[in-house]
């Protein structure tokens, strides 16, 4: 029953109202060195189009640190002489692909209205080609955690249940504790080998620059696959199958990942409501964390929510997973 009429309706809500390439609200801030009438009518084109959020106007000097602390994803800078030559430029956040190209094609049409046959100066930072593998491998590297570190011990832990192996390893000498620790740390180097060949590929097969901070990224990644291993043991006390475990795992969060994290489709194009909802799904913090490390070349203090919200979420889940194993148990 639980297939038969939950997938389908969870299914038909994501397909419909999560997945789009459409980018339905570009962030944008404007600067120029003296606002003009002219260009006061551009701003005012911007604000209220419905498909830009205009943030405000900032000064020449800070274009590059406004998109690199996230307030904005384009800014459109007009030249000195705009009234006279008519002459912007439009300065992206390049690693999205997706959303870099969407944004310039939108702010392109808007601003080039009554401006024909002008063409605007175009500067995409972090991703200047536009490479697609910019924004798929912290994709990957969210959803390959997720698939090792929960799905898997998850998994493994309840074959053991359902074999009645469990039991025998439990009124061993051995502590409950240290039980569960050896189920789950072979898992946990397996991921940190798989993180040191995701970077070794990206780096030197794919081209993915890493220039930002190495130790926030490794220390980043810990936590998540520390998140990832808790979640699989929180799974593993719910069911008492293997393929409840399999399904339990891919309804809550390999399909979240894929849909709800950004990973593939911007989530500005998500109603309200799966946007709440996806802060609670682990990889939605950890991917942007990944893209501003790896791409956009920060450190700590650019990634400090994402690595606060994720240090939190594992701290909880160990706590309410190793609650629930002791009830388990009794």
């Amino acid at each position: 029953m639980l297939i038969a009429l939950l997938i389908p309706v969870v299914q038909m809500i994501l397909f419909g109202f999560a997945i789009s390439t459409e980018v339905n609200d570009v962030e944008v801030m404007a600067s120029a060195p003296k606002i003009t009438s002219q260009i006061k009518s551009k701003i005012a084109r911007l604000a209220h189009n419905s498909y830009i959020t205009f943030k405000g106007c900032v000064s020449t000097r800070d274009v590059e640190s406004v998109i690199a602390r996230n307030e904005c994803g384009a800014v459109v800078v007009f030249g000195a002489d705009y009234d006279v030559d008519g002459k912007y430029q439009i300065v992206l956040d390049g690693s999205n692909p997706v959303t870099a190209q969407t944004s310039a094609g939108y702010l392109t049409r808007i601003l080039g209205e009554n401006n024909a046959g002008l063409a605007p100066g175009v500067t995409v930072l972090y991703n200047p080609q536009l490479k697609s593998a910019y924004n798929f491998v912290p994709g990957i590297m969210g959803l390959i955690f997720m698939l090792i570190c929960a799905m898997l011990t998850s998994v493994s832990i309840v074959k053991e249940k359902e074999t009645g192996s469990m039991e025998v390893l439990l009124v061993s000498p051995v502590r409950p504790l240290m039980v569960v620790l050896a189920k789950v740390i072979p898992y946990f180097v397996l991921a940190a080998i798989d993180l040191s060949l995701i970077l070794l590929i990206s780096k030197y097969a794919l081209g993915v620059p890493l220039s930002g901070s190495i130790s926030a990224l490794l220390l980043t990644s810990v936590v998540y696959i520390i998140l990832a291993l808790a979640l699989g043991i929180f799974v593993s006390t719910l069911v008492e199958s293997q393929m409840a475990a399999l399904l339990v795992s891919g309804m809550v969060m390999i399909i979240p990942v894929i849909m709800l994290s950004g990973m593939i489709f911007p989530r500005e194009n998500m109603p309200d409501v799966l946007r709440w909802i996806s802060n609670i799904v682990p990889a939605r913090w950890y991917i942007p964390a990944m893209r501003k490390i790896m791409i956009q070349g920060l450190g700590w203090r650019e990634v400090a929510t994402e690595a606060g919200v994720l240090l939190t979420m594992a701290v909880a889940l160990i706590i309410i997973s190793v609650k629930r194993f002791k009830i388990r148990l009794q």
